[in-house]
């Protein structure tokens, strides 16, 4: 089967202007002005994208897919992802990890959960390990997972300056960094290490440590929630200035925000002001994490589940809201993502790549249909293809 989409404004993510798409097996195939089959060829599902816009589908690189949470006790233990949470936000790949609980929440289940996600239809790849050092791997070594496990692409998420990490040191992250690395290098893949930053006030000072006196390249590092509060924001400019990667986490609530976390969508404004390679920025949801508030004596509070949802929703935002480019902004959940994960099939349309595509009202940007692997998963904003248990 064909599917052909014709008459869209393509945003690739760079603008390309009216393109009709064809794809198969999986893969776009061509894409041209226009694309004409003779009738009674080869079956082809037609997509009229008239008034809409054509992107790529987009990356979510930090994801609880199997809950996380347990910060207020085992019933607040986050749920699992579903299929249709994702595709309705858009989401064609996604990056599946462990949080504070390394314990109830094990790397099996992360495994299984990602082959679970792929057999229902969007691609699906992990890290190994959580907050806690040393790193719970499901093989031997960290090198053994990233090497022989296809879907385990990195090491995460680490924590380092919150109250909730095993308060790592220098020689601790740089074993836990060059065997990511190694592991990468020996398998292709990124052995990227993702990395929680808490709220605490050593901020991002052991990464720029680790950088100043080891052999570690800083683009092996992602930093996530770094928009967490006004100081650490900062920070994260001055890292990203010095080359390396920095993550805007999308999904809060208001009393994080009214309490000095940054908006997404305005901290994107902020940094390509000051003047931050767009290719340095990056956004993923933290979704089905819990959201924990403590009290002053550091006592839990109460917490909220993170939304995948809230992905494209800021850089819809930043769009409508901020002025910044549609081709600028859908870089930091599409081709930015890709480059920092090695993941060279996705992030861009592109003949040879990976039909993941996703259809937007020109008018409002709102989501409108979702193809994943060349399977058409949402249409008009309803959901058609549905997970096992959904």
């Amino acid at each position: 089967m064909l599917t052909l989409i014709k008459n869209g404004e393509v945003y690739a993510p760079d603008y390309l202007g009216s393109k009709d798409l064809l794809a198969a097996g999986g893969k776009i195939i061509h894409i041209a002005d226009e694309i004409e089959f003779p009738e009674n060829s080869v079956p082809t599902t037609v997509i009229d994208a008239s008034g809409q816009l054509v992107v790529p589908g987009f990356i979510d690189s930090h994801v609880h897919i199997i809950g996380g949470g347990g910060e207020g006790g085992f019933k607040t233990r986050t749920p699992e992802l579903v299929l249709t949470d994702a595709t309705t936000a858009g989401i064609t790949t996604l990056v599946g990890l462990l949080g504070t609980d390394g314990t109830t929440r094990r790397m099996e289940s992360l495994l299984a959960k990602a082959r679970a996600l792929e057999e229902e239809g969007i691609t699906c790849y992990i890290h190994t390990g959580s907050y806690q050092v040393p790193v719970k791997t499901l093989l031997d070594k960290i090198e053994d997972d990233i090497i022989l496990i296809d879907k385990i692409i990195g090491v995460g998420e680490i924590a380092i300056s919150d109250h909730r990490s095993s308060e790592p040191t220098l020689e601790e992250m740089t074993k836990i960094a060059a065997a990511a690395r190694n592991g990468g290098i020996l398998s292709g893949k990124a052995g990227v290490l993702e990395i929680h930053v808490g709220d605490g006030e050593e901020k991002l000072s052991l990464l720029e440590e680790l950088v100043a006196k080891t052999n570690i390249p800083i683009r092996h590092f992602h930093p996530t929630h770094i928009n967490r509060n006004e100081e650490l924001f900062e920070a994260g400019i001055q890292y990203a200035l010095k080359g390396g990667y920095v993550d805007f986490t999308t999904s809060t609530i208001p009393q994080f925000l009214e309490e000095g976390e940054v908006k997404c969508s305005k901290g994107l404004l902020i940094m390509l002001d000051r003047g931050v390679p767009i290719g340095n920025i990056t956004f993923s949801s933290d979704g089905q994490a819990s959201l924990p508030f403590f009290d002053e004596s550091g006592e839990y509070a109460g917490l909220q589940v993170g939304k995948v949802a809230s992905l494209y929703k800021e850089v819809q935002a930043a769009v409508l809201e901020e002025g910044i480019p549609l081709e600028a902004a859908l870089r930091v959940i599409t081709s930015n993502p890709a480059q920092v994960l090695k993941l060279t099939q996705k992030g861009r349309i592109h003949q040879g790549k990976d039909a993941d595509i996703v259809l937007l009202e020109k008018d409002g940007l709102n989501i409108h249909s979702v193809i994943a692997k060349g399977q058409l998963m949402v249409e008009n904003g309803v959901p058609i293809v549905k997970g096992t248990f959904e």
